[in-house]
């Protein structure tokens, strides 16, 4: 009997992906456990490896199309086993929507009251957020085609409709409305004369983060607290572990960052303060029991942030180890949705680009984010009164006030501070 193959769903928030390469073609033989083909999600690349063996055949998810997450990209025949044409697929396709209407669109599929009038007694089915949306911009549901199952209206049929009857605006460039129908849309195009820019599509990856910092800074009620911090025994002490690293294959096991130490101290300060090692949700604060750290990591196109597990646990070496490990599997997009997906906190270092201090946006769950700027020597007061300089280092901690107030958040930077300040603390 032939196994059917579906487009999975490897990301919590995954309505749709994207096939971006098939190993195999059409005829060729396959074994269990193979990779069939790479999936493109909003944050990484993953590999989908064959359920079983035998011959691939109706390979009808084509590379680069939006596909619905649950239908069927493939079979998969027995040795010897009939060919048929079309397999009936066990996992029907949903709308093949991208962008924030998903969710919506998805969530009320099956409202009873999804009926919309068209007018001289004809009538036709359209989601609540489709129905919502015409209302809003005065769009006739009559004249939209519906492309949702059984030919339901959703959200970005009318958004389409919409660009369709949007008019030239009359003090826009001459020739700026052959740019696009969508782009159209935007005012702000109307601003610029013809051949002066380039229209650069969002890819899913710019829309996520857009979407998802658009909602954070306009939902959470964002708390900052800095402090300056003392890097000279710190860079010591790195210095004195780096040399005496173990050898293996004439190479040294690790090679400690600053960063890999920030890490490390964040941890302990949020494990040392349960109060802050928390997720804020509508019901309940998530009080977590280990310290789970996100660490910002720039990659074509955007950032991901991928997360060192239990980090107040692991050794600098580990955490060194595993953080390049991560860095590098995050630029080639080979991340898995376990290593990127949750946390407790983050952290987002852009010291090594010469920022001296700046404020991070939080990313749910998280209810902080340590940013972290450039060490560099400042001049001091000491606490004898003398003008002397150290390396100094400035962090500003954002919190969600919502679950971690102004006290709260001062105990754990103070307590980052120590950790950095003492280093040889974070090796007791």
């Amino acid at each position: 009997m032939a196994t059917e193959i579906i487009l999975p769903k490897v990301d919590m928030d995954m309505a749709t992906g994207k096939i971006s390469k098939w190993f195999f073609k059409e005829g060729d033989r396959v074994g269990k456990g193979d990779v069939l083909f790479e999936i493109e999600t909003d944050k990484a690349a993953m590999e989908i490896d064959s359920p079983a063996a035998g011959i691939l055949r109706n390979v009808n998810g084509q590379e680069g199309v939006d596909i619905a997450v649950g239908s069927a990209v493939a079979w998969i025949y027995e040795e010897g086993e009939e060919h048929q044409a079309a397999p009936a697929s066990s996992a029907p396709a949903t709308p093949a929507e991208t962008g924030a209407s998903v969710a919506a669109d998805l969530s009320s599929t099956s409202a009873p009251n999804d009926t919309a009038s068209a007018g001289a007694g004809n009538s036709m089915r359209a989601t609540p957020l489709a129905r919502r949306l015409a209302r809003e911009t005065g769009i006739d549901l009559g004249s939209v085609a519906g492309t949702g199952p059984h030919g339901r209206i959703v959200s970005a049929d009318v958004s389409k409709a919409r660009v369709s009857e949007v008019p030239p605006t009359p003090s826009a460039p001459a020739g700026a409305q052959h740019v696009g129908q969508k782009a159209a849309s935007d005012g702000s195009l109307a601003l610029f004369a013809e051949g002066t820019f380039d229209v650069q599509p969002h890819t899913p990856m710019r829309r996520t983060i857009a979407r998802r910092l658009l909602e954070a800074k306009t939902t959470i009620p964002h708390f900052y607290l800095s402090v300056d911090c003392r890097l000279d025994a710190l860079l010591k002490l790195r210095a004195e572990l780096n040399a005496s690293a173990p050898m293996a294959d004439g190479a040294p096991q690790f090679k400690l960052s600053v960063n890999d130490m920030v890490i490390k101290a964040y941890a302990l300060a949020l494990g040392s303060t349960p109060d802050a090692n928390v997720s804020w949700t509508e019901e309940s604060l998530l009080r977590h029991h280990f310290v789970d750290v996100g660490v910002a990591v720039s990659v074509a196109g955007g950032l991901i942030t991928p997360i060192i597990r239990h980090a107040e646990s692991k050794t600098l070496s580990t955490i060194s180890n595993e953080m390049k490990d991560l860095a590098a599997r995050a630029r080639s997009g080979k991340l898995k949705p376990a290593e990127y997906q949750g946390g407790t906190g983050a952290i987002s270092n852009l010291g090594m680009f010469g920022v001296k201090e700046f404020a991070a946006i939080i990313n749910p769950p998280h209810s902080t984010i340590l940013a972290v700027g450039s060490g560099e020597r400042r001049p001091i007061v000491s606490a004898q009164g003398d003008l002397t300089s150290a390396t100094i280092m400035t962090v500003t901690l954002s919190t969600d006030h919502r679950a971690v107030d102004g006290a709260l958040g001062a105990q754990l930077l103070g307590k980052f501070q120590a950790f950095i300040e003492n280093p040889m603390s974070m090796l007791i």
